[in-house]
């Protein structure tokens, strides 16, 4: 199948890609920057230059295309808000699809948006999967809600590097999910007729507290994490700060989300009939555990080795050091 992948340099757009080759689709990759996408190139996807916001390069991208996974989103450090790349640029991508007479059409969006419409990001996907709906294409929405891959940047690494762990007491648990796996349904999705025009949640094995996962990685890596908490009401009150100066509207529209966790709601949903549909074997997803010791077990092997090189290469120093020799004298 001829497939285009959008946002694909993206933390689960490019599993999409990999999943994607490895299964034996021809991959396309739109991209803003092909510089930044060189990568996906070596791994054998065609590159082709455009952007969501720019809906004239979206044509050409789709040319000759069965099928599109979308997983682009707006990151925390775009420049652009996330009205205008998850509404507008999603909006002219699925006309786009449209117009290009597109086949099958994957949307990553985010679960139980419709429960926080004051909320812009879960509006916005709420909006977008209604729009996608009535558009006429043959689609499939997926819902998933955390990836094990951001755990490392907000956990893990704090925690070796000796850094403050900021958390909320108040935040909701997230069933995390590793985006190789979340990488399979869409893919999967392709294949599989019961899948077309439905929505699905796509989430992890259970849900994961903070602090549970902050106890996890203390007796992984064997340290000990200084945990900071951050009060709701702060956040709050910074967004509506930030709300006042149009540099921070896409900081504060992202702190908006803090809402979703301060509800307390577990971020989770049954899987059982999801795998079933998608012929999928859910003991083959990776558990927070699973995910956790791998990367812990990688890290702490990497410093290990480190050290010793270093000690090594103080040994060495100091036999180059050759003392001053005494003579006797007769």
């Amino acid at each position: 199948m001829n497939l285009l992948v959008v946002g694909a340099t993206g933390t689960l757009g490019r599993q999409v890609v990999r999943r994607a080759l490895d299964e034996g689709h021809q991959v396309r990759c739109l991209v803003r920057s092909p510089r930044k996408a060189t990568f996906l190139k070596e791994w054998g996807a065609e590159i082709v230059q455009g952007d969501l916001c720019d809906p004239e390069t979206l044509p050409p991208a789709l040319e000759g295309i069965n099928a599109v996974i979308d997983a682009a989103t707006a990151r925390p450090t775009d420049t652009l808000s996330i009205k205008q790349v998850d509404w507008d640029g999603q909006v002219s991508l699925i006309q786009a699809a449209v117009a290009a007479g597109v086949e099958r059409f994957v949307l990553f969006s985010i679960l139980n948006s419709k429960e926080f419409p004051h909320v812009p990001l879960m509006e916005i996907k709420r909006c977008t999967e209604l729009f996608l709906a009535e558009s006429g294409l043959n689609y499939t929405i997926l819902q998933p809600c955390g990836f094990m891959q951001g755990l490392i940047g907000q956990y893990a690494i704090p925690i070796l590097d000796g850094q403050a762990v900021w958390i909320t007491g108040e935040a909701a648990p997230i069933a995390y999910m590793d985006t190789q796996d979340i990488a399979k349904f869409a893919v999967r999705a392709l294949e599989v007729p019961e899948t077309v025009n439905k929505t699905f949640p796509v989430v992890g094995t259970r849900a994961w507290e903070a602090y549970e996962i902050i106890r996890l990685c203390e007796r992984l890596s064997g340290k000990d994490a200084k945990v900071a908490r951050l009060p709701l009401n702060f956040l709050r009150a910074m967004r509506r700060v930030l709300r006042f100066f149009q540099w921070g509207w896409n900081v504060a529209d992202r702190l908006a989300f803090t809402e979703v966790l301060a509800t307390g709601k577990p971020l989770n949903a049954s899987m059982d009939e999801v795998y079933e549909v998608f012929g999928l074997d859910p003991r083959e997803t990776t558990t927070l555990e699973v995910y956790l010791q791998d990367y812990f077990g990688r890290i702490m092997k990497k410093l290990k080795e480190i050290d010793f090189e270093k000690s090594k290469a103080k040994k060495q120093a100091k036999k180059k050091k050759t003392p001053f020799k005494t003579q006797n004298r007769d």
